[in-house]
Protein backbone atom coordinates (compact mmCIF):
# COMPACT_ATOMS: atom_id res chain seq x y z
CA UNK A 1 0.00 0.00 0.00
CA UNK A 2 2.95 2.23 1.02
CA UNK A 3 4.77 1.35 -2.25
CA UNK A 4 1.34 1.89 -4.73
CA UNK A 5 0.75 5.12 -2.14
CA UNK A 6 4.30 6.71 -3.25
CA UNK A 7 4.01 5.84 -7.12
CA UNK A 8 0.58 7.43 -7.18
CA UNK A 9 1.90 10.28 -4.88
CA UNK A 10 -1.05 10.03 -2.43
CA UNK A 11 -0.87 9.59 1.37
CA UNK A 12 -1.54 5.99 1.67
CA UNK A 13 -5.00 6.41 3.69
CA UNK A 14 -6.25 8.53 0.56
CA UNK A 15 -5.00 4.87 -1.78
CA UNK A 16 -6.94 3.00 0.79
CA UNK A 17 -9.90 4.36 0.67
CA UNK A 18 -9.91 4.83 -2.95
CA UNK A 19 -9.82 0.79 -2.90
CA UNK A 20 -12.58 0.71 -0.33
CA UNK A 21 -14.34 2.98 -2.82
CA UNK A 22 -13.99 0.54 -5.32
CA UNK A 23 -15.06 -2.67 -3.67
CA UNK A 24 -17.97 -0.96 -2.30
CA UNK A 25 -18.86 0.22 -5.77
CA UNK A 26 -18.48 -3.64 -7.37
CA UNK A 27 -20.02 -4.95 -4.04
CA UNK A 28 -17.26 -7.49 -4.20
CA UNK A 29 -13.55 -7.87 -1.89
CA UNK A 30 -10.95 -6.92 -4.00
CA UNK A 31 -8.60 -7.60 -1.31
CA UNK A 32 -8.13 -10.29 1.30
CA UNK A 33 -6.91 -8.43 4.64
CA UNK A 34 -5.28 -9.80 7.47
CA UNK A 35 -2.50 -9.05 10.33
CA UNK A 36 0.15 -10.21 7.79
CA UNK A 37 -0.75 -8.22 5.25
CA UNK A 38 -2.99 -7.77 2.16
CA UNK A 39 -3.43 -9.89 -1.09
CA UNK A 40 -5.59 -9.99 -4.13
CA UNK A 41 -8.76 -12.32 -3.97
CA UNK A 42 -10.05 -14.23 -7.62
CA UNK A 43 -11.95 -10.92 -7.81
CA UNK A 44 -9.19 -8.98 -7.26
CA UNK A 45 -6.83 -11.06 -9.73
CA UNK A 46 -9.83 -10.41 -12.34
CA UNK A 47 -10.00 -7.07 -11.81
CA UNK A 48 -6.42 -7.26 -12.14
CA UNK A 49 -6.16 -8.16 -15.67
CA UNK A 50 -9.00 -5.45 -16.44
CA UNK A 51 -6.92 -2.71 -15.00
CA UNK A 52 -4.44 -1.83 -17.90
CA UNK A 53 -7.25 -2.17 -20.74
CA UNK A 54 -9.50 0.73 -18.33
CA UNK A 55 -6.07 3.08 -17.57
CA UNK A 56 -5.93 2.67 -21.82
CA UNK A 57 -9.22 3.68 -22.38
CA UNK A 58 -9.21 6.69 -19.79
CA UNK A 59 -5.87 8.02 -21.89
CA UNK A 60 -7.43 7.55 -24.72
CA UNK A 61 -10.50 9.62 -23.70
CA UNK A 62 -8.32 12.30 -22.15
CA UNK A 63 -6.48 12.82 -25.56
CA UNK A 64 -9.45 12.88 -27.23
CA UNK A 65 -11.31 15.15 -25.84
CA UNK A 66 -8.47 17.43 -25.27
CA UNK A 67 -6.77 17.40 -28.22
CA UNK A 68 -3.75 15.66 -26.49
CA UNK A 69 -0.82 14.53 -28.65
CA UNK A 70 -1.03 10.28 -28.16
CA UNK A 71 2.55 8.58 -27.44
CA UNK A 72 3.09 5.32 -27.80
CA UNK A 73 5.97 3.32 -26.19
CA UNK A 74 7.59 0.92 -28.89
CA UNK A 75 10.58 -1.46 -28.60
CA UNK A 76 13.12 -3.18 -30.52
CA UNK A 77 16.25 -5.46 -30.55
CA UNK A 78 18.75 -3.46 -30.99
CA UNK A 79 19.85 -4.53 -34.76
CA UNK A 80 15.88 -4.27 -35.53
CA UNK A 81 16.01 -0.43 -33.99
CA UNK A 82 18.91 0.72 -36.67
CA UNK A 83 17.25 -1.32 -39.70
CA UNK A 84 13.49 -1.28 -39.58
CA UNK A 85 12.16 1.39 -36.89
CA UNK A 86 13.05 4.33 -39.22
CA UNK A 87 10.90 2.99 -41.88
CA UNK A 88 8.12 2.60 -39.42
CA UNK A 89 8.06 6.06 -37.97
CA UNK A 90 8.09 7.61 -41.48
CA UNK A 91 5.48 5.96 -42.10
CA UNK A 92 3.39 6.31 -39.14
CA UNK A 93 4.51 10.30 -39.62
CA UNK A 94 3.14 10.13 -42.69
CA UNK A 95 -0.55 8.81 -41.68
CA UNK A 96 -1.01 10.19 -38.23
CA UNK A 97 1.80 12.98 -37.74
CA UNK A 98 -0.41 13.79 -34.03
CA UNK A 99 1.06 10.44 -32.52
CA UNK A 100 4.39 10.34 -30.75
CA UNK A 101 6.06 7.09 -30.06
CA UNK A 102 8.78 6.45 -28.19
CA UNK A 103 11.27 3.86 -29.09
CA UNK A 104 13.32 1.84 -26.37
CA UNK A 105 16.14 -0.56 -28.20
CA UNK A 106 17.84 -3.35 -26.63
CA UNK A 107 19.97 -5.69 -27.22
CA UNK A 108 18.04 -8.78 -25.15
CA UNK A 109 14.86 -10.00 -26.38
CA UNK A 110 13.64 -10.77 -22.94
CA UNK A 111 13.99 -7.56 -21.56
CA UNK A 112 11.46 -6.18 -24.49
CA UNK A 113 9.42 -8.66 -23.66
CA UNK A 114 9.35 -8.63 -19.75
CA UNK A 115 8.65 -4.84 -20.00
CA UNK A 116 5.62 -5.23 -22.11
CA UNK A 117 4.06 -7.75 -19.69
CA UNK A 118 4.64 -5.05 -17.19
CA UNK A 119 3.12 -2.32 -18.87
CA UNK A 120 5.99 -0.29 -19.68
CA UNK A 121 5.78 -0.91 -23.46
CA UNK A 122 2.79 -0.45 -25.53
CA UNK A 123 4.85 -2.88 -27.99
CA UNK A 124 7.94 -4.61 -29.23
CA UNK A 125 9.63 -5.80 -32.79
CA UNK A 126 11.01 -9.49 -32.16
CA UNK A 127 12.94 -11.50 -34.13
CA UNK A 128 11.11 -15.12 -34.01
CA UNK A 129 9.53 -18.03 -36.08
CA UNK A 130 6.71 -20.36 -36.31
CA UNK A 131 3.01 -19.89 -35.45
CA UNK A 132 3.50 -19.22 -31.57
CA UNK A 133 5.42 -16.81 -29.80
CA UNK A 134 8.49 -18.29 -28.77
CA UNK A 135 8.86 -21.32 -31.21
CA UNK A 136 12.25 -19.68 -31.85
CA UNK A 137 13.48 -21.21 -28.77
CA UNK A 138 13.01 -18.57 -26.28
CA UNK A 139 10.06 -18.77 -23.31
CA UNK A 140 7.87 -16.09 -23.32
CA UNK A 141 6.54 -14.00 -20.37
CA UNK A 142 3.09 -15.52 -18.79
CA UNK A 143 1.21 -12.36 -19.85
CA UNK A 144 -1.27 -12.81 -22.79
CA UNK A 145 0.62 -11.48 -25.58
CA UNK A 146 -0.12 -11.38 -29.45
CA UNK A 147 1.36 -10.76 -32.10
CA UNK A 148 1.61 -10.42 -35.99
CA UNK A 149 4.25 -10.80 -38.47
CA UNK A 150 5.47 -8.06 -40.41
CA UNK A 151 8.63 -9.42 -42.71
CA UNK A 152 10.49 -12.36 -43.27
CA UNK A 153 14.08 -11.29 -42.46
CA UNK A 154 16.40 -13.76 -44.64
CA UNK A 155 19.66 -15.36 -42.91
CA UNK A 156 22.58 -16.11 -44.61
CA UNK A 157 25.32 -18.57 -43.89
CA UNK A 158 28.47 -16.35 -44.48
CA UNK A 159 32.45 -16.88 -44.59
CA UNK A 160 35.67 -15.25 -46.00
CA UNK A 161 36.07 -15.58 -49.50
CA UNK A 162 39.29 -18.27 -48.84
CA UNK A 163 36.92 -20.59 -47.48
CA UNK A 164 37.40 -23.50 -47.87
CA UNK A 165 33.47 -24.50 -48.77
CA UNK A 166 33.52 -21.23 -50.21
CA UNK A 167 33.00 -23.19 -53.88
CA UNK A 168 30.73 -26.61 -53.14
CA UNK A 169 27.98 -25.67 -54.58
CA UNK A 170 25.59 -27.65 -52.13
CA UNK A 171 26.29 -27.80 -48.29
CA UNK A 172 24.68 -30.01 -45.41
CA UNK A 173 24.75 -29.05 -41.83
CA UNK A 174 27.24 -32.03 -41.22
CA UNK A 175 29.57 -30.72 -43.36
CA UNK A 176 30.35 -27.95 -41.24
CA UNK A 177 30.67 -30.09 -37.92
CA UNK A 178 34.54 -28.50 -37.71
CA UNK A 179 33.68 -25.45 -38.59
CA UNK A 180 33.67 -22.65 -36.30
CA UNK A 181 30.39 -20.90 -35.66
CA UNK A 182 30.88 -17.00 -34.55
CA UNK A 183 28.06 -16.35 -32.26
CA UNK A 184 26.42 -13.18 -30.11
CA UNK A 185 25.01 -14.48 -26.31
CA UNK A 186 23.33 -17.73 -25.98
CA UNK A 187 19.77 -16.03 -26.08
CA UNK A 188 20.31 -14.58 -29.63
CA UNK A 189 18.28 -14.57 -32.48
CA UNK A 190 21.07 -15.93 -34.31
CA UNK A 191 22.33 -18.11 -31.84
CA UNK A 192 18.74 -20.03 -31.69
CA UNK A 193 18.50 -20.37 -35.06
CA UNK A 194 22.24 -21.92 -35.75
CA UNK A 195 21.09 -24.06 -33.04
CA UNK A 196 17.96 -25.01 -34.92
CA UNK A 197 19.61 -25.00 -38.35
CA UNK A 198 23.40 -26.48 -37.54
CA UNK A 199 23.07 -28.41 -34.31
CA UNK A 200 25.22 -28.52 -31.64
CA UNK A 201 28.02 -30.12 -32.34
CA UNK A 202 29.93 -26.84 -34.08
CA UNK A 203 32.23 -25.43 -31.70
CA UNK A 204 30.83 -22.06 -30.40
CA UNK A 205 32.66 -18.70 -30.59
CA UNK A 206 30.96 -15.45 -28.80
CA UNK A 207 32.51 -12.68 -30.86
CA UNK A 208 30.24 -10.31 -29.94
CA UNK A 209 27.67 -7.81 -31.97
CA UNK A 210 26.35 -8.23 -34.89
CA UNK A 211 29.05 -5.99 -36.20
CA UNK A 212 32.05 -8.32 -34.64
CA UNK A 213 31.00 -11.35 -36.13
CA UNK A 214 30.35 -9.96 -39.71
CA UNK A 215 34.21 -8.60 -38.96
CA UNK A 216 35.50 -11.74 -37.61
CA UNK A 217 34.19 -14.14 -40.49
CA UNK A 218 35.56 -11.76 -43.37
CA UNK A 219 39.07 -11.95 -41.10
CA UNK A 220 38.41 -16.04 -41.29
CA UNK A 221 37.92 -16.51 -37.84
CA UNK A 222 35.06 -18.63 -38.47
CA UNK A 223 31.27 -18.92 -40.21
CA UNK A 224 28.34 -16.73 -39.11
CA UNK A 225 24.38 -16.78 -39.09
CA UNK A 226 23.45 -13.54 -39.58
CA UNK A 227 20.54 -11.71 -41.03
CA UNK A 228 20.80 -10.36 -44.48
CA UNK A 229 20.56 -6.85 -44.97
CA UNK A 230 23.46 -7.07 -42.08
CA UNK A 231 25.85 -8.51 -44.63
CA UNK A 232 24.43 -7.79 -48.11
CA UNK A 233 27.18 -4.75 -48.88
CA UNK A 234 29.94 -7.55 -48.05
CA UNK A 235 28.95 -10.09 -49.66
CA UNK A 236 28.49 -7.37 -53.00
CA UNK A 237 31.65 -6.24 -52.28
CA UNK A 238 33.29 -9.43 -51.89
CA UNK A 239 34.70 -9.22 -48.58
CA UNK A 240 32.12 -12.13 -47.57
CA UNK A 241 31.22 -15.32 -49.59
CA UNK A 242 27.40 -16.85 -49.09
CA UNK A 243 27.94 -20.69 -47.80
CA UNK A 244 25.22 -23.08 -50.17
CA UNK A 245 23.63 -23.69 -47.01
CA UNK A 246 19.76 -23.05 -47.27
CA UNK A 247 18.70 -20.95 -44.38
CA UNK A 248 15.01 -20.50 -43.45
CA UNK A 249 13.88 -17.05 -42.88
CA UNK A 250 13.40 -15.58 -39.27
CA UNK A 251 10.24 -13.08 -39.16
CA UNK A 252 9.90 -9.53 -37.79
CA UNK A 253 7.01 -9.95 -35.29
CA UNK A 254 5.34 -6.91 -33.80
CA UNK A 255 4.05 -8.06 -30.01
CA UNK A 256 1.75 -6.15 -28.03
CA UNK A 257 -0.78 -7.13 -24.83
CA UNK A 258 -3.50 -8.54 -25.90
CA UNK A 259 -6.77 -6.98 -25.69
CA UNK A 260 -5.26 -3.13 -26.40
CA UNK A 261 -6.33 -3.37 -30.34
CA UNK A 262 -8.18 -0.90 -29.92
CA UNK A 263 -6.09 1.84 -28.79
CA UNK A 264 -5.94 4.18 -31.92
CA UNK A 265 -2.34 4.80 -32.09
CA UNK A 266 -1.53 1.06 -31.56
CA UNK A 267 -3.60 0.34 -34.45
CA UNK A 268 -1.60 2.86 -36.72
CA UNK A 269 1.66 0.91 -35.39
CA UNK A 270 0.16 -2.40 -36.39
CA UNK A 271 -0.62 -0.17 -39.87
CA UNK A 272 2.68 1.63 -40.51
CA UNK A 273 4.34 -1.51 -39.10
CA UNK A 274 2.72 -4.01 -41.86
CA UNK A 275 3.11 -1.30 -44.89
CA UNK A 276 5.90 -3.23 -46.69
CA UNK A 277 4.06 -6.50 -46.90
CA UNK A 278 0.56 -5.10 -47.35
CA UNK A 279 1.34 -2.42 -49.94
Amino acid sequence: MTEAAVAAELAPSSVSEQIRTLERALGVDLFARTARGMRLTAAGRRMLSWAPRLLDQADQARAEVTGAASTLRLGALETIAATHVPAVLARLAQRRPSISVQVRSETGRDRLLDALAAGDLDAALVLDTGPVLGDLGFRPPEASLDFVDIDPVPLALVAAPSHRLAASPVLKPEDLRAERLLVNVPNCSFWMAADTLLGPAMERVEAGSVAVMRAWAARGLGVALLPEFAVSDALANGTLTRLALPTPALQLRLVWRAGREDRPDLREVLYAAAAPTAG
